[in-house]
């Protein structure tokens, strides 16, 4: 990841052409933070081509939003573990020499009644200025990061982002955008929306979008009350789905030929990751998989066999994942029920990604050549 790194005696010193550096060395830095209901995480990348390279990154989980549910509040153990990450990041990004960053938080500061209140001491406490962003930029991100895994024949795309206190939805229609354009198509999503159902510059049209505040910690909390294990699966999956309602697609857009679904989300990559059965995690074999609505099914039936403790020691499960798996499994079994598809592509990224490739968008470093 970082870039790689003398002579002798009794010789004419021999010139050596000094070597040129790599172009893609020299590109910018940019940065980008998403603090969100269960996590922080953190990306450091540059340019390449039309993608990005890493060169840093953070993950932890904080569970910012534990107990909100119950308060409305973020409590005090809550944000001083937050602070901590925070603080982490923000030494990593004092190593590097930052062209643009954005950090931002979404959903738990967005509905706590002290989460501008705590944005102010993470300012105070770590020199970090985060921003809590709307839903509407939050799934804007989310269908950005996805660019790259838009198919040539997909006409009809829908991407489904589950966080950890929300989840966003965003069907877009590209029937009228040349095959090989569609990925840059999604990619000037960031731009805006705009009103459902208008085109974008280069014809991708947005038939609507929605942010379900339900997501894997929230709906959790929702039916933490229920005791059967299989009970509570079925109540959540329902239950989400009744959330869809004021979603235009839910009512009347059959999925048909040239439909797509592009899931980013932790839950996914762990469906994705135990379908493959993989004890340790390789990104590589999870972003970009491509997975059938009977596949995803056989893996949540399998989980639902494995009850809590059975889940609690799956490796492929993962110790800071078993706990909400079934509740992100629960939103994933809905959005198959509603729209099953042999066609949905696992996306291990998500609002990093998308305000990283925002920032790089805007400022003309990306290239414009077709996503692949």
């Amino acid at each position: 990841m970082t870039p790689e790194r003398p002579i002798g005696a009794d010789a004419f010193p021999i010139a050596v052409e000094p070597t040129a550096p790599d172009p893609a060395e020299r590109a910018p830095l940019y940065a980008a933070l998403d603090l969100g209901t269960n996590s922080c995480r953190m990306l450091i990348a540059r340019p390449k081509g039309n993608q990005i390279h890493v060169v840093d990154s953070f993950s932890k989980t904080v569970q910012l939003g534990q107990g909100l549910e119950v308060s409305g509040r973020l409590s005090r153990a809550a944000m001083e573990r937050t602070v901590q990450a925070l603080r982490i990041c923000q030494k990593k990004l004092e190593r590097h020499t930052i062209t643009q960053m954005r950090l931002v938080a979404t959903e738990a500061c967005r509905r706590a009644s002290n989460g501008v209140e705590f944005m102010r001491q993470v300012q105070r406490e770590t020199g970090l200025r985060l921003q809590i962003i709307k839903p509407e930029e939050e799934a804007r991100l989310a269908v950005v990061s996805c660019a790259p895994f838009v198919s040539a024949r997909t006409e009809q795309l829908l991407v489904v982002d589950i966080g950890g206190g929300s989840t966003e939805l965003v069907w877009v229609d590209l029937a009228n955008v040349q095959p090989a354009l569609r990925g840059r198509a999604i990619m000037r999503l960031h731009e805006g929306f705009g009103q459902a159902g208008s085109e974008s510059v280069l014809g991708a049209r947005v038939i609507d979008w929605i942010s379900v505040p339900l997501g894997v910690a929230t709906l959790k909390d929702q039916f933490r009350d229920v005791d059967d294990d299989a009970a509570r699966f079925a109540l959540m999956s329902w239950f989400f789905e009744e959330n869809l309602a004021g979603f235009k697609p839910y009512q009347n857009t059959p999925a048909g030929a040239g439909f797509q679904i592009i899931g980013t989300s932790g839950t996914i990559t762990t469906v994705a990751a135990s379908f493959l059965g993989l004890k340790r995690y390789d990104r590589t074999k999870v972003d970009g998989l491509m997975m059938t609505s009977g596949q995803i099914d056989s893996v949540i039936q399998e989980y639902l066999s494995l009850g809590p403790e059975g889940r609690r020691t799956d490796p492929r499960i993962g110790r800071d994942r078993h706990a909400l798996i079934m509740s992100g499994a629960a939103i994933l079994q809905a959005m198959m029920r509603v729209w099953p598809t042999d066609l949905l592509s696992v996306a291990d990224r998500g609002l990093r990604e998308g305000l990283l490739y925002a920032q790089m968008s805007a400022d003309g470093v990306l290239q414009e050549e077709p996503l692949k």
